[in-house]
Formats: C-alpha cells, structure tokens, sequence
C-alpha cells in the first residue's frame, strides 16, 4: 500500500507563484509515473501534468503549458508541481497521483491517490 501526501497549497493573488510537493512511502518510488491532477468546485478532475519514473519525460495540459513544471526527487520520494503565473482559474484542490504502469493522462489509470491540497488564486 503506497500512501501519497501533499502539501504546499495556498491563498494567493493572481500572478503568484506556489511549489507543491507529494511526498510517497514506499521503497520503490522511482518504479512509479507521478501525475498532477485538480478539480475544481462544480468540475470533474482533471490531468495537470505527469512525469515518468525516470524524470525524463514530462508532459503538461495545455492550460498550464509554460506556467507549470512537474519534478522529482526519487531520493526523497518526492514529486513537485511548481506553478509560477497563478490564474483565478487555477484554482482548485489538486491532487498527485501514483501509477504502476507507464504515462497517462487518463486519471482512472493511475493506482494511488493523495489527499488532495486547496490552491486559491484571486484576481
């Protein structure tokens, strides 16, 4: 059983920038693809971004494209979401996942789940 936190969420005004960390248990960390999901209130969730178990391939939403950059540090069982240029709309709970099997953006194909962190941007 991998159980998956997340921290870092936060108010903030438009323009502002967060780091959001997930942190895994587990020893086997770097066996597994990390993705950023988000639902909004009244919206279902939706992919962010992922990255593969190496760190070498990353792949975004177009809304974040340029704006968020997903990493890892399998040393610390750590996956990080850092969004720079924050939106109003990017407000929602965003939620990091864990997947056995190669990317995907397709949130039904991912194994683990974390609690989920609150992110409000304000205009």
């Amino acid at each position: 059983q991998v159980q998956l936190v997340e921290s870092g969420g936060g108010l903030l005004q438009a323009g502002g920038s967060l780091r959001l960390s997930c942190a895994a248990s587990g020893r086997t960390f770097s066996r597994y693809t990390m993705g950023w999901f988000r639902q909004a209130p009244g919206k279902e969730r939706e992919f962010v971004a992922y990255i593969s178990m190496s760190g070498g391939n990353t792949y975004y939403a177009d809304s974040v494209k340029g704006r968020f950059t997903i990493s890892r540090d399998n040393a610390k069982n750590t996956v990080y979401l850092q969004m720079n240029s924050l939106k109003p709309e990017d407000t929602a709970i965003y939620y990091c996942a864990l997947r056995r099997l190669v990317v995907t953006t397709l949130a039904r194909e991912y194994d683990y789940w974390g609690q989920g962190t609150q992110v409000t941007v304000s205009s």
